[in-house]
């Protein structure tokens, strides 16, 4: 017996649901941003209102800055420091700019390979110009320390007896070093060597920080003369200038008011175009020449990775830069993936914590924020950031100005402004903002973080 199959001979199924379609509509869905991202450096910086315009952070007066870098000028063997930039080293500031331009020149540098061991006269001057330079010590008990490890624009007192070994570049670098002997022509030199040997601790009228000092005296008994004091106060200091970013969006006016039935047209569009304004901002505040957060971080306040990817040991280093409630850790979600490899392989899975309704990785506590807009080199390097934030804790800080015509946000305003003739609305967008570090350890900032190391745990 043979089934006999149906057959249809009148409309398909799909001209059939086309057809039926005709006595209802669809719905539709708001227009959907692939480029917009939660922005939880937005989130998380706090906001000055800056009613003028600007911005100015005034601080005590700085003699010598041990976050201060140093700038070269040069090329090839001819490298040398400025001396604008060396009148801010301990010892240098106050001294005449003559000699310290003579000093500049005394300056030799050393080009040296990756893994090369050298060696410089006991107590020079080392200041790196790019690269990277170690130093390992013994302790009496024999245990091997670091003892000395310089980035691009860092410096320290060399120093060779039987507790310090070689001098290591850990990479291709450049290095300039200046030789003790000079002290013999310029006394005053003495005095400078020790005070960089000192650094971060206290000396004759400036604190540990490079400060004009405060004199206060401590006595249990007796009447000891008071001492007398002021506060002295810097005298140009940095002034932050709000930055704008603008837009003019065009609209048919057709096509506002016959389609707007489901979602308003207008108003799809300014959200849309307002998103990306904010992702703008958002890596504005991060690359930025004059106030991105990557080059606002301080000489240093900035670390190399020991061997790479981004360890444990890295991110504890990075807290000793930022040890005054640090706030939160700001790095590339690859970034931060590559450091779970690292922290599992270690057998410490970092825990999670949640904010705003999302789960972070966190470290010692601090959650480890990510944003896609710090960048990743063709090599796959990166760096992560570690801020402490409020203007309370001198620390980062979001700038806008609020009350602005037209606003629709804090420091965001949509102005409607004409027509024209051929019947097209016009709306200017605006957004101004910056950000500002307050002091400069309130931020600091990890280097060549390696993301692509991964680990095979098969069998």
């Amino acid at each position: 017996m043979t089934d006999i199959q149906p057959t249809y001979s009148g409309a398909s199924a799909l001209d059939r649901n086309l057809s039926a379609r005709q006595l209802s509509t669809a719905h539709v869905t708001r227009v959907q941003n692939l480029e917009r991202t939660p922005r939880w450096l937005h989130r998380l910086l706090p906001w000055v209102n800056v009613g003028g315009g600007v911005f100015r952070v005034n601080r005590r007066r700085i003699i010598s800055s041990r976050f201060a870098g140093v700038v070269f000028s040069g090329q090839g063997n001819s490298i040398a420091p400025t001396s604008e930039s060396l009148s801010f080293f301990p010892g240098f500031s106050g001294q005449d700019l003559e000699d310290i331009q003579v000093i500049s020149k005394a300056f030799k540098s050393q080009k040296l390979s990756a893994g090369k061991e050298f060696s410089i006269e006991d107590g020079s001057l080392l200041i790196v110009v790019n690269g990277q330079v170690q130093q390992k010590a013994t302790t009496p008990e024999g245990r091997q320390v670091r003892n000395l490890f310089l980035t691009a624009g860092q410096s320290g007192i060399v120093q060779h007896n039987a507790h310090y070994g070689p001098l290591i570049a850990t990479g291709d670098t450049t290095v300039v070093t200046l030789s003790p002997t000079l002290a013999e022509k310029y006394p005053w030199l003495t005095d400078a060597f020790e005070q960089i040997n000192r650094e971060g601790r206290a000396s004759a009228g400036v604190n540990k920080y490079g400060e004009s000092a405060i004199q206060v005296l401590s006595s249990v008994d007796g009447e000891p003369k008071l001492p007398t004091t002021f506060v002295d106060y810097q005298d140009h200091p940095r002034e932050y200038y709000l930055h704008s970013l603008q837009t003019v969006l065009r609209t048919h006016t057709r096509i506002t008011d016959l389609y707007s039935n489901e979602f308003d047209q207008l108003r799809e569009q300014v959200r849309v175009v307002i998103d990306v304004i904010r992702e703008r901002e958002e890596w504005e505040l991060l690359n930025n020449p004059e106030f991105g957060l990557l080059r606002e971080t301080a000489i240093a306040q900035r670390l190399p990775t020991r061997n790479g990817p981004p360890t444990p040991d890295d991110l504890d280093e990075l807290l000793t830069k930022v040890w005054k409630k640090p706030g939160f850790f700001l790095a590339h979600p690859k970034a931060i993936a590559a450091f779970g490899r690292e922290a599992t392989r270690r057998g410490v899975p970092p825990p999670t914590v949640t904010l705003f309704g999302s789960p972070f990785l966190t470290w010692r506590g601090i959650p480890l924020v990510p944003s896609d807009k710090i960048p990743v080199s063709e090599f796959g390097e990166t760096s992560i950031l570690l801020l402490r934030v409020g203007e309370e804790e001198q620390g980062v800080i979001g700038l806008h100005n609020t009350g602005i015509t037209g606003e629709v946000e804090p420091g965001l305003s949509v102005r409607y402004s004409g027509t024209d003739q051929f019947s097209v609305a016009s709306h200017l967008i605006t957004r101004y903002f910056s950000a500002a570090v307050l002091v400069e350890d309130a931020i600091a900032r990890l280097d060549n973080v390696l993301i692509g190391n991964y680990y095979d745990y098969a069998p």
